[in-house]
């Protein structure tokens, strides 16, 4: 399915509506370039689980929202071998839902059957195409 947000209150909506989709042990690839809104959809998905405080992991690795979503930044990871030495992998389908940006970079190392979320910018800079 392809959705256009116009702002980044339209992604948070998308996100959420998405997260009715959502089971325990999903694992949810997030791809888009530096600032297409892999957070903002972050935010949203974990709206929808009521949980709040979402900010962007990227010199943590991980944040844990309500021991339930568990958002990864892998942007600073080369390999999946890294992942697997700080124990980010440990929590792949578990009673929770992995959501990863940069994910391409632990490829070798993710669950196999994962879902993906592409955010695309567009030439108007408020606008994103979003491929769920």
């Amino acid at each position: 399915m392809k959705y256009v947000s116009k702002s980044e209150e339209d992604t948070y909506s998308i996100a959420k509506k998405y997260a009715e989709t959502l089971n325990k042990g999903d694992v949810v690839l997030l791809f888009g370039d530096l600032g297409a809104g892999k957070t903002a959809f972050v935010k949203g998905v974990a709206a929808y689980f009521d949980l709040g405080g979402v900010v962007s992991p990227t010199y943590a690795y991980l944040n844990v929202y309500g021991d339930f979503i568990y958002h990864y930044d892998c942007y600073r990871l080369s390999c999946g071998e890294e992942a697997e030495t700080l124990g980010l992998t440990d929590y792949f389908n578990g009673d929770n839902i992995c959501l990863i940006e940069w994910a391409e970079n632990i490829a070798d190392v993710l669950p196999e059957n994962v879902r993906s979320v592409r955010i695309i910018k567009t030439e108007n800079p408020q606008e994103r195409i979003i491929e769920l």
